[in-house]
């Protein structure tokens, strides 16, 4: 049957041209004044070589090149506590950036701990050795999932268990230690040191133990002169001979949650640090 073209209605106004294509485009599809979604480029270059430092130490492992690896693992610690606060200061935190960042902690913190430990020292332990190992990452992949699901309703003020970088610092830094030259101690000497530090590390970060978070320090608030004459003294202290000033002090930092929670409990507070008001936490500490 023959078809005709319609006559328009006297007064109608006139469709504009490609309306159907315009219809299934993706400008029809956004609203009047909303961005775009997109990923922001300067918090996740932080976090994208925070990845690749844990990949590198993984690599320098395989490699027997033990120093290289660990001071990977610290320099992703370092990047790490930049990403976030770029993203806060530039106001370009999202949802993506929060979880690349944990994926990013998974590889850097958790796996590649692991594999270096496993390959200096645990390795001679065989079976014993490896379950160390990895009851280290998978401890470091559910401490990092509570995380995420626990963030709106935890204590700022406090970790609930040890943080994936704090545990990473404690396995890096026993074996930047042991390598030192003034120490240079057998990795078969000190396997079953090694292998109660992965399982402590590895236990400690699923457990309900607070650490302190320093989220609460205020940087913007004036301080005595002496405050900044302590940190360069720290920093001083540090370049003298890292591996042995600062395991020690990631050694303090992990027992100092159980510190916390012996003192709580000895005067009857709770040792949950999730609010009894559950108050949220600010969305600028989603990051």
């Amino acid at each position: 049957m023959p078809t005709f073209p319609r006559r328009r209605t006297p007064g109608a106004p006139k469709a504009p041209r490609f309306s159907r294509l315009k219809r299934f485009g993706r400008r029809a599809d956004r609203v009047e004044g909303e961005r775009g979604r997109g990923i922001y480029l300067l918090p996740n270059a932080f976090t994208t070589a925070a990845l690749f430092c844990g990949f590198y130490a993984i690599v320098m492992a395989m490699n027997q090149r033990f120093e290289h690896a660990c001071w990977a693992v610290f320099i992703a610690m370092i990047l790490d506590g930049l990403d976030g606060r770029v993203a806060r200061l530039t106001n370009t935190q999202s949802e993506f950036g929060a979880q690349y960042d944990s994926l990013s902690d998974m590889v850097s913190f958790g796996a590649a701990p692991a594999l270096v430990l496993y390959e200096w020292s645990l390795r001679g332990l065989g079976k014993l050795g490896w379950i160390a190992a990895f009851v280290y990452c998978a401890g470091a992949a559910l401490r990092l999932a509570r995380f995420n699901t626990n963030i709106q309703v935890v204590d700022k003020r406090f970790f609930q268990g040890l943080p994936s970088p704090a545990a990473a610092a404690l396995v890096v830094g026993f074996i930047m230690m042991m390598i030192d030259p003034d120490i240079s101690v057998s990795a078969r000497q000190v396997d079953w040191v090694s292998w109660g530090i992965a399982v402590f590390a590895g236990m400690t970060m699923v457990s309900n133990v607070p650490f302190y978070s320093f989220k609460d320090v205020n940087f913007r608030k004036s301080v005595p002169f002496i405050v900044v004459f302590l940190i360069a003294l720290g920093f001083a202290l540090v370049a003298i001979d890292p591996p042995k000033v600062l395991w020690p002090i990631f050694v303090i930092y992990g027992l100092s949650g159980y510190v916390v929670f012996a003192l709580r409990r000895a005067k009857g507070k709770p040792v949950s640090i999730i609010p009894t008001d559950d108050e949220p936490l600010d969305e600028s500490e989603r990051r």
